[in-house]
């Protein structure tokens, strides 16, 4: 189940989106619109959702959130981006990491 969030989920949401992953979620932040997307099994599915709703590429960053544990990732294939300085699936920025860490806590934990 893939969502736009633009507000905090309620646990159910949470619970729902968990399923595809057994308790891992895909998410993809726009890090400027502070919304993301949560659930699904592929990366490229939310950053489409939000392109669709008037996001820009470039301000579109992949990770997930293990609810099991509360870890993060930063790691997604929508992340590699030598244009941006960011040759690695993973978010090398500190700046961009903690702007996920805000948006992802505020409205999925």
């Amino acid at each position: 189940m893939l969502i736009l969030l633009r507000n905090k989920a309620d646990a159910e949401t949470l619970k729902k989106v968990a399923e595809d992953l057994d308790g891992y979620i895909k998410v993809v932040v726009d890090t400027e619109l502070e919304i993301l997307t949560a659930g699904g099994t592929r990366h490229f599915e939310g950053e489409q959702l939000l392109l669709q709703e008037g996001s820009k590429q470039s301000d579109l960053w992949g990770g997930g959130l293990d609810l099991e544990t509360g870890e993060m990732d930063y790691d997604s294939m929508i992340n590699i981006r030598p244009t941006q300085e960011n040759p690695s699936r993973t978010v090398l920025a500190q700046d961009i990491r903690k702007k996920m860490d805000i948006i992802i806590g505020a409205l999925l934990k």
